[in-house]
């Protein structure tokens, strides 16, 4: 069997089922439902993927411009870069990547000032440096470091135990941990945890997770002896985390299905006791995030009245006394909080932009906490009695920096700063707005060259979105997008409807059955880059991943005349079964359920791989994915290609790029994110028309 070929091209051969399915009374066809199967365990899969990634690797290695960017971004990368320290016993932990390192290694020093100590390295668990350490928490009296183990980038995590005066690991070892917090109890003697039963042989990166557990390992003993917390069998779809509060006295357990931040809470005292969980808040209809205690008093960020947040407490003794209101709602959304020293650190959203504050606990206001400048302050970890907390602070053009805060003396003072291998000056970010097709005025930022802005020169540019289970694009710093930018490119970012710039109505009107929306908001900003001279005609690229994966394939079938090439990345492309998969059984929240009429109507009516449209000419499309993505499992992205190569699209190429021992995106070694992205954006260029060259001007 003959594959179909593009100008050039000769697509590898992609066999058809004869399968046609009824969805209440519509007849759907699934030609290539075989390529859901893993490529591990079946050789026909294997062997198309291989063919595929050998078509794509030699049509990219052919462009100049892939091992220019590569070596920029090569450059671009070779910067140190902190992580937020965390504090216990007096010791300071965090991570530091000397820049080239594929995997963060993990620090302690003693003392503030104290002289840095190495304690784990996972840039030697493999060979590939695709074992990454992921989730850690040291004990609260720093004695033990409680970590993750990720391989291949998987959501599957593996805890371990380390001993942090003398290096060495405990023979402890829990597998098959997934989606889960770390929670130390309060005397360090053994930890909480979140798990799911393991899988079935050959079923580990494809099968539902359901049925979720927390449970509770003392250290020095047998797994089969940890003991089940909280469980819930006659709700399967139910997920549950643990926290612990800071003083060690309390355990909250939270439930929640689907992705949707809304929470049922119960809490046990850890009084050395039996553990006797009892409800705290009824119901899984608002969301609840714990900022910090103080004894049985609670303090909690909710929406609950409030769609934009407020602060509430709760009294651990009294629960059904209710919350009271400690700080009010207010037009900025409030994003995240903590409890330092004696005072709240709360930040808010203006325009996707942090602004930091500090509260007394009776929310009287203090001031503003000063930030480097506007961008996004992530991290103020704290807890009650100690006035220290740190904080990261990134912008489009400022790779993060770490500083120090005290909320007793309100002063900041920088911990670790990067090196910066340009000039954050000679780039502008712009703030504009644009009606899309309702109406809805949508913010859209554009990045680039000031020179560029001071000549209104149409240049080729990426646009990238999300717009998707209220999570808010905040500004932050990209060594890829960097080589982008500097060779003369622009680069925009719309704050979707269905993301959470703008609160619960933002998202709402994004979502189930106002997903169009977002496509159309996506659609809208393309026709305003290009009427309004930012882009030349046949100079746009779009990019998005995981539901911007799915919004790039919906609206390449939508508007296909827009774009000259096209970035999605492990997306969602097959509606009609992404709940079928790992964890695609919690996205219905915001998609929908395929099973249910009404949303199976919805879905399959903008379903990138059964909507693409033979007979239009359709942009270049690189479509990206990994083998071992256990959260959008690689059939969508598989799925996806085979059909867009099959199909009459014109003369530009549609390709599939399948990293290998890599997953959804975490933990990804950063040679191999240096491959994709030089990959990625030498193709963008390639059919934008970027001139790339080794020396930029």
């Amino acid at each position: 069997m003959l594959g179909t070929s593009a100008r050039g091209l000769t697509y590898p051969a992609t066999p058809r089922q004869d399968l046609v399915e009824d969805h209440f009374g519509v007849k759907v066809a699934d030609p290539y439902r075989w390529l859901e199967n893993d490529l591990r365990t079946d050789p026909a899969v294997r062997d198309w993927v291989a063919h595929e990634n050998a078509l794509t690797r030699r049509t990219i290695d052919a462009l100049p411009a892939r091992s220019i960017l590569r070596n920029r971004m090569q450059a671009l990368f070779s910067h140190g870069r902190y992580t937020v320290p965390r504090k216990a016993g007096g010791l300071y932990f965090y991570g530091y990547n000397k820049g080239l390192q594929n995997q963060t290694p993990l620090y302690v020093r003693e003392g503030l000032t104290g002289k840095e100590r190495l304690l784990l390295d996972p840039n030697d668990w493999a060979d590939d440096g695709a074992s990454a350490l992921a989730e850690w928490q040291p004990s609260p009296d720093g004695r033990w470091l409680l970590y993750a183990v990720q391989e291949a980038g998987s959501d599957w995590r593996t805890l371990k135990i380390l001993d942090v005066a003398t290096g060495k690991s405990l023979p402890d070892s829990v597998p098959w941990v997934k989606f889960s917090q770390l929670a130390w109890d309060g005397r360090g003697e053994g930890f909480f945890y979140s798990c799911f039963a393991p899988p079935g042989d050959g079923l580990a990166y494809r099968s539902a997770n359901e049925n979720q557990q927390i449970r509770y390992h003392r250290l020095g003993t047998d797994l089969t002896q940890d003991r089940i917390v909280y469980a819930t069998p006659a709700h399967p779809a139910l997920r549950h985390s643990a926290q612990v509060t800071s003083d060690g006295r309390w355990l909250i357990v939270s439930s929640f299905q689907g992705i949707d931040s809304r929470r049922e809470l119960h809490i046990a005292a850890l009084d050395g006791g039996p553990l006797k969980l009892r409800s705290m808040i009824r119901g899984i209809d608002n969301d609840w995030r714990l900022i910090g205690s103080q004894g049985p008093l609670f303090y909690f960020i909710t929406d609950s009245r409030a769609p934009h947040f407020r602060v509430v407490s709760l009294d651990a003794r009294r629960p059904r006394k209710g919350p009271r209101e400690i700080i009010p709602e207010r037009a900025d959304i409030l994003a995240g909080g903590s409890l330092a020293g004696s005072r709240f650190i709360l930040a808010y959203l203006n325009d996707a932009q942090t602004i930091a504050e500090m509260v007394e606990l009776d929310g009287r206001r203090v001031g503003g906490v000063p930030l480097p400048g506007m961008g996004t302050a992530a991290g103020f970890g704290g807890r009650d009695g100690d006035p220290e907390t740190f904080f990261s602070f990134s912008g489009f053009t400022q790779p993060a920096g770490i500083y120090r805060f005290d909320t007793a003396t309100l002063q900041t003072q920088p911990f670790a700063l990067p090196d910066l291998p340009f000039d954050p000056d000679d780039y502008g970010v712009e703030q504009r707005t644009y009606p899309s097709k309702d109406g809805t005025l949508i913010p859209l930022t554009i990045i680039r060259k000031k020179a560029l802005a001071d000549r209104a020169a149409a240049v080729p540019t990426i646009l990238y979105g999300y717009g998707g289970f209220n999570i808010t694009l905040t500004p932050g710093y990209s060594a890829a997008r960097m080589a982008w930018l500097e060779q003369g490119g622009a680069y925009a970012i719309a704050a979707l409807r269905g993301g959470g710039e703008y609160g619960k109505a933002w998202h709402d009107a994004g979502r189930l059955a106002n997903k169009q929306n977002a496509f159309d908001d996506f659609i809208a900003a393309a026709e305003y880059l290009k009427a309004n001279g930012f882009t030349p005609q046949d100079g746009l690229a779009i990019e998005g991943r995981s539901n911007g994966g799915l919004l790039v394939g919906a609206v390449v079938n939508q508007r296909p005349d827009l774009f000259a090439a096209a970035l999605p990345a492990v997306g969602v492309m097959d509606m009609l079964r992404f709940d079928r998969f790992t964890a695609g059984r919690y996205w219905v929240d915001d998609y929908g359920s395929p099973e249910k009429e009404a949303d199976f109507h919805l879905l399959y009516g903008y379903s990138p791989y059964h909507n693409i449209r033979a007979g239009k000419d359709y942009p270049a499309i690189l479509v990206t994915t990994a083998d071992t993505d256990d959260r959008v499992v690689p059939a969508h992205s598989f799925k996806y290609a085979a059909a867009l190569q099959a199909a009459d699209l014109g003369d530009r190429p549609r390709l599939l790029r399948v990293e290998s021992r890599a997953g959804h995106g975490t933990g990804k070694p950063v040679d191999k994110l240096i491959d994709e992205y030089a990959d990625s954006y030498a193709f963008a260029a390639r059919f934008t028309g970027l001139r790339v060259s080794a020396d930029p001007k």
